[in-house]
């Protein structure tokens, strides 16, 4: 039987050659700009990872057998199985599911648990940041944000008012600094109307239960809050 050999140079040559397609690829349904680009390659390096925990793991098969096996247990046999608490968050802390319906089950206001796996780039402000309202000028940490306004419709209409644009971009949670407003409060604000400020903490009582410490430049989220804003 005849071998090929394939040289060193060959193989640097086919890489190149692969190299063209990809990037149009990458150009033609990712956007022609850096930002779209990465974006899109983030979301699908996301998809491809929550594959890989998925499917290509054995705790994840071990989990499926045993949900089998479970279900299989309890409707041939009548066996039931004690709850064994597995979702307990492994911080000792409130699970981040539970933490964000107790604030509001409906996960409006930039409270859902949902997982954010992607920023998307017209998201500028991250969790834990400290800005300013550039309207009424109080002060206040980010504590959550949807890409699109998310709250219902009656509130809108009230607030928004002749600002059909604040849905469409996106709206933060706030913490807002109880020297502003000396009421505890957590606003729910269109994107362009806050700006970042650096060195200044936040006086709150729920800021502990959102974030570790601050850092002197923004505040770093406890764990619970991290496993929703992986990428903020």
């Amino acid at each position: 039987m005849m071998q090929i050999q394939i040289t060193r140079e060959q193989l640097q040559l086919i890489a190149l050659v692969l190299c063209v397609p990809l990037q149009l690829f990458l150009t033609t349904y990712m956007g022609s700009n850096e930002v779209t680009r990465t974006y899109a390659i983030s979301k699908l390096v996301g998809q491809l990872s929550e594959l890989r925990e998925s499917w290509f793991r054995v705790e994840s098969w071990k989990i499926w057998c045993a949900d089998i096996l479970k279900e299989q247990l309890e409707q041939n046999f009548g066996l039931r199985f004690r709850d064994t608490g597995d979702s307990e968050d492994p911080n000792g802390e409130c699970p981040a599911l539970e933490v964000f319906k107790y604030r509001d089950e409906n996960g409006y206001f930039g409270q859902s648990p949902d997982p954010r796996d992607t920023r998307p780039p017209n998201v500028k402000y991250r969790v834990g940041q400290v800005i300013k309202h550039l309207r009424f000028g109080y002060r206040g940490v980010i504590i959550g944000w949807d890409e699109t306004a998310r709250a219902p419709e009656a509130w809108i209409k009230e607030m928004h008012k002749n600002h059909k644009e604040w849905r469409k971009q996106p709206n933060y949670a706030i913490l807002v600094d109880t020297r502003d407003r000396q009421v505890p409060q957590i606003t729910y604000v269109p994107q362009e109307n806050l700006e970042v400020i650096r060195h200044a903490k936040i006086l709150h009582p729920s800021v502990e239960d959102y974030f570790e410490y601050f850092d002197g430049s923004q505040y770093l989220p406890r764990p619970w809050l991290r496993s929703i804003y992986k990428r903020d």
